[in-house]
């Protein structure tokens, strides 16, 4: 019979087995972090209200309403405000937006068409898709910023329902002028 030497196995110091086990977890964890990190962020589109009916296509108008902000601050940019409007029958409430690329940064313009009337969103624009390294001057976004926006869908149109009820609106108005809605003009001597 062939006999096998036994070497004998050193006891392992107190302590060291969770020390390893600890170094295993933090390995995971910085391999993870560093998979996230180096994935893109894209375009997101929250809702936070569902809307209805069919989503824009380019060339509609959303009247809506809006705030932007810096989204690593929650520093307000820019938001919309009250217009003369709404005309009954004419225009809803709400800022008009034309939904055309290139009438803004591609983000927003994106955003736009997964939104539906009456929805309530948060939309979720990286740096990339707007405006990148080159802000516009005196604008008070930093370069390469993230940027959010809360955005409520009163109403889609058409473009040709839109330019309809502008003609409408615009005959309305010359006719109140001309019927003394304005004073007139005093003859030259």
């Amino acid at each position: 019979m062939t006999e096998i030497t036994r070497v004998p196995i050193q006891p392992v110091a107190k302590g060291s087995l969770t020390k390893l086990w600890i170094g295993v977890l933090l390995a995971i964890a910085v391999g993870a972090g560093l998979a996230w990190s180096a994935v893109p962020k894209g375009l997101g589109v929250d809702t936070i209200t569902a809307g209805t009916g069919p989503m824009p296509q380019t060339g509609d108008v959303l009247f809506i309403k809006y705030k932007g902000k810096l989204a690593s601050t929650g520093e307000t940019f820019d938001e919309s405000r009250d217009i003369p409007l709404p005309v009954e029958g004419i225009f809803p409430e709400g800022t008009p937006f034309p939904i055309e690329e290139g009438a803004t940064i591609p983000g927003f313009f994106e955003g736009l068409k997964q939104m539906q009337k009456g929805g309530k969103y948060t939309l979720f624009i990286p740096a990339a898709q707007a405006y990148g390294a080159e802000p516009p001057p005196g604008s008070p976004i930093p370069a390469n910023a993230d940027l959010e926006f809360e955005i409520e869908v009163i109403d889609v149109m058409s473009q040709q329902t839109f330019e309809r009820n502008l003609a409408i609106l615009q005959q309305a108005m010359q006719s109140q002028l001309g019927q003394g809605g304005a004073p007139a003009p005093a003859p030259a001597q």
